[in-house]
C-alpha cells in the first residue's frame, strides 16, 4: 500500500461521498445527519477552502478524505476547522494521521494561524489520541454536547493547534 494525500478531483467524488456518508450513518463522530447525494456532495466538497483525499496510488483506491475551511469569519477568520473521514475498511492503517498532517500543511499554506476542532466526541478515542500526539491542545469538555445516533448524549472536547 502506497498512500498519497492529494487534492481531490471530480473522479474522486463518488468515493468521497461513500466514505463521508459512512461516517454520518455511524452517527458517532460527525454532527451532520443528512447524507450527501451526488449533487449535494459535489457542492459541499467544492465549497471547502481545501479538500484532499488519501489514495493508494498502486491501486487507485480512495481510503479517506478531509475538508478544510474557516471556523469563523472576520476577526476570527484566521482560525480554520477541518473534518476527516476514513473508510471503515482502512481504519487502523494510519490514514487519519496522513490526512491530519497534510491538512496542517495546507492550512498554513492558506494563511490560517490556528486550527480548532469544535466538537470532538469524547468517545472518539482514536482521533483524540492522534490529535494529542500531533500537538493539539484540549480546551475543556462540553457535557452532553453531542447527540449520538442511539439517542444518548456524549461529551465533546474542543481542541486547537497553533499553526
Amino acid at each position: 500500500m502506497k498512500i498519497k494525500v492529494r487534492e481531490y478531483n471530480a473522479d474522486d467524488v463518488n468515493a468521497m461521498i461513500h466514505i463521508w456518508n459512512e461516517v454520518v450513518e455511524e452517527g458517532i463522530a460527525f454532527p451532520q445527519e443528512d447524507l450527501l447525494t451526488w449533487e449535494t456532495g459535489c457542492a459541499f466538497f467544492k465549497s471547502q477552502t481545501c479538500c484532499c483525499v488519501a489514495e493508494d496510488i498502486e491501486i487507485s483506491k480512495i481510503y479517506g478524505l478531509y475538508i478544510l475551511h474557516p471556523n469563523n469569519v472576520g476577526r476570527c477568520g484566521h482560525i480554520c476547522n477541518a473534518s476527516y473521514a476514513v473508510s471503515s475498511e482502512s481504519r487502523g492503517l494510519h490514514i487519519g494521521e496522513k490526512l491530519v498532517t497534510d491538512c496542517l500543511i495546507k492550512a498554513r499554506q492558506h494563511g490560517f494561524k490556528i486550527m480548532q476542532f469544535n466538537a470532538v466526541v469524547s468517545t472518539n478515542t482514536r482521533a483524540r489520541h492522534l490529535y494529542e500526539r500531533l500537538g493539539f491542545i484540549q480546551l475543556g469538555t462540553i457535557p452532553g454536547g453531542f447527540h449520538m445516533k442511539d439517542g444518548h448524549y456524549e461529551d465533546i472536547c474542543p481542541y486547537y493547534y497553533i499553526l
